[in-house]
């Protein structure tokens, strides 16, 4: 966090954010041996214009160390945003985990089609698509998904797929679907009277 965002946070000037850091530096440079680091940002002024601001960059460490000499509520604001900080890497970390997981685990379904797309093939909607697939023997449903019959499983005519989403409430949905694969889809193009392409 650099002291520009400490001033604006707890409603200090930043000359003074900056006066009690240059202050409190050689006590921490004594026991840790290192001082703050000092650098500077662009800032926009009111005319539209810009200019260098010097400011320090502090780790969460050295911001805790630096609210000691603030009043318990500017103290309490520069807490409970290093908690939002951290909160908001946790869950950019998790998104990433996540995203990975997804695509390692659909790896194999990348290039399938959905039962929709493949319906938009033959010009039908995706519940008559399905169900003239269940009355041909082809699929059949069960725990609320559609499955390849038992006899066609082992011909690499269709892949799984898994889509995780959240609720509002944050609870999170994990749906797996059965989706095509090109061999699959030259299987119904045969099946259903349509030409291979």
């Amino acid at each position: 966090m650099t002291s520009l965002e400490i001033a604006e946070l707890t409603g200090k000037q930043h000359k003074n954010v900056m006066q009690a850091i240059r202050n409190m530096e050689p006590a921490w440079e004594k026991t840790c041996g290192l001082k703050f680091q000092l650098t500077s940002r662009t800032i926009v002024q009111p005319n539209g214009g810009t200019r260098e601001v010097p400011c320090y960059v502090l780790t969460k460490t050295e911001c805790l160390y630096i609210a000691t000499k603030f009043n318990d509520e500017a103290r309490a604001k520069l807490v409970l945003r290093w908690q939002e900080l951290e909160q908001e890497r946790f869950y950019l970390g998790t998104d990433k985990i996540i995203g990975e997981g997804l695509r390692m685990l659909n790896e194999d379904a990348e290039d399938t089609l959905t039962a929709t797309q493949v319906a938009k093939t033959f010009n039908m909607t995706v519940f008559d698509f399905n169900a003239v697939l269940r009355d041909m023997g082809i699929q059949y449903r069960r725990h609320g998904r559609w499955n390849i019959s038992d006899d066609l499983a082992d011909r690499d005519y269709v892949r799984l797929r898994t889509h995780v989403s959240y609720s509002l409430k944050g609870e999170k949905k994990v749906k797996v679907y059965m989706t095509w694969t090109m061999a699959g889809l030259r299987f119904l193009n045969a099946k259903l009277g349509y030409p291979n392409f």
